[in-house]
């Protein structure tokens, strides 16, 4: 970007000293902690291997932005809550970001990166999806878990334009994508986007054979855990796993059927409420088939009777253990995975689907899926000891990403010149400690 000589301008005096002000500083940003990215993924590699599965059809004589520095650029910018592609006819200039691109000299216009995202096929997408494995698998293989447990959920992503794909859904009463999140504890390992007009456990059966398949060429002896809430309590699923001896935990929605073993139970727990005024809580065990199942599963049922009444919910489980222990200890907890995919739409913009190909929103989707993964690997790597170690993205980027910086650019060397008051200086360096070879 040409510099240009700014007039200066004042403003009300403080006291009796003049205030004059220019747009004169130089290059200064409001982004220096990107460079805590650009060290991490330097670290894992993450945007090095993914754009050697994107495949780039341009005429390489004629390529100024590669295909590896636009990925970069997009990520990274995802990752500091730049959101949009339209973002970045200012980041092109932000000499952090170019920093961290590992470049000098303006960055890709947003219509380069348009074109970028609008040029991927299926393949490429497939190929992404298939790194996000790969990286858990490098995270974990130092030491191999003995048991992982695999969160499936879906939620929605509604769309306002005339996107390929729009289809109406009547649960959530929008025109929405709807799209498949998998994760194992805090790591991602599948984001795919969908149409609405689904059963949502549809495609999660095919991609469980997968994650199945390739977590055993990984840990041949590895425990594997499905967890889903009633819209994965599907008969096909379940049969698989208990012909692959994959455990499973599902919620199973409530009829008239189910209530008929526990109506005891609930009475007791209605009598025992009205004698104590305390609020009741007990688990009843029992074997149940529905109209479409081939065999009988256990069934779990979790009876709570308090001021607002009866509360009924069920679970169904292969799993062998005490019925409170399976329904607080292990079913509750993939309450956290809502958590998670609120983060990746509230903090990293994983419903910003407005390109109009849908294979383009599904690589908007992975964009944003490898923020995360960067976020959570610096967190894992350099951030364990401090208070921000489970913090969300948002959070990571207020108090470590958005940082004011002056950056002096000469032919041997970058200076980055970060505010002395800024309160986090310990854990930003110690991060870079962590981060960077000695």
């Amino acid at each position: 970007m040409t510099d240009c000589t700014s007039k200066s301008f004042r403003l009300s005096p403080l006291g009796r000293k003049a205030i004059e002000a220019s747009f004169s500083g130089g290059s200064i940003t409001s982004y220096a902690g990107v460079l805590l990215l650009r060290e991490v993924d330097r670290k894992l590699g993450v945007t090095e291997q993914l754009a050697r599965f994107l495949p780039d059809r341009r005429d390489q004589s004629k390529v100024e932005h590669s295909m590896l520095s636009m990925v970069r650029q997009r990520i990274y910018a995802i990752a500091c809550g730049e959101e949009d592609v339209n973002d970045h006819e200012h980041l092109r200039y932000d000499v952090a970001f170019q920093t961290a691109v590992d470049r000098d000299q303006a960055l890709a216009s947003a219509p380069t990166l348009s074109r970028m995202e609008n040029s991927f096929d299926h393949q490429a997408c497939v190929a992404a999806s298939k790194l996000m494995v790969e990286l858990f698998i490098q995270k974990k293989n130092p030491n191999p878990p003995k048991e992982i447990i695999l969160d499936f959920d879906a939620t929605d992503d509604p769309i306002h334009g005339n996107q390929e794909g729009k289809r109406f859904n009547g649960y959530y009463d929008c025109h929405c994508f709807m799209p498949l999140y998998v994760f194992c504890g805090d790591d991602l390992l599948v984001s795919y986007l969908r149409q609405s007009n689904i059963d949502g456990a549809k495609h999660s059966w095919g991609i469980l054979a997968l994650l199945f398949k390739r977590l055993r060429q990984a840990w041949p002896d590895i425990n594997i855990v499905f967890r889903g809430d009633g819209g994965f309590c599907r008969d096909k699923m379940l049969l698989w796993c208990e012909r692959k001896g994959v455990e499973f935990m599902t919620g199973m929605p409530k009829n008239n059927r189910l209530m008929v073993p526990v109506k005891k139970d609930v009475a007791q727990a209605k009598l025992d409420f009205e004698k104590t005024g305390e609020p009741q809580r007990r688990f009843v065990r029992f074997e149940y088939a529905a109209k479409k199942w081939k065999v009988k599963r256990v069934m779990v049922a979790r009876i709570e009777y308090n001021h607002f009444g009866e509360s009924v919910r069920f679970v169904t489980t292969n799993i062998k253990g005490y019925s409170r222990r399976l329904y607080e200890d292990l079913y509750c907890c993939r309450g956290d995975m809502e958590n998670k995919i609120k983060q990746q739409k509230l903090d990293l913009f994983s419903d910003r689907t407005s390109c109009h190909l849908f294979i383009s929103n599904q690589i908007r989707l992975l964009f944003s899926s490898f923020a995360y993964i960067l976020i959570q690997a610096l967190q894992d790597i350099a951030l364990k000891s401090s208070d921000i170690a489970n913090a969300y993205a948002g959070t990571v980027r207020n108090k470590l990403f958005k940082i004011g910086a002056v950056i002096i650019r000469n032919t041997r060397r970058v200076r980055v010149l970060m505010s002395s008051h800024y309160l986090r200086q310990n854990l930003f360096i110690n991060a870079v400690q962590k981060l960077v070879p000695t």
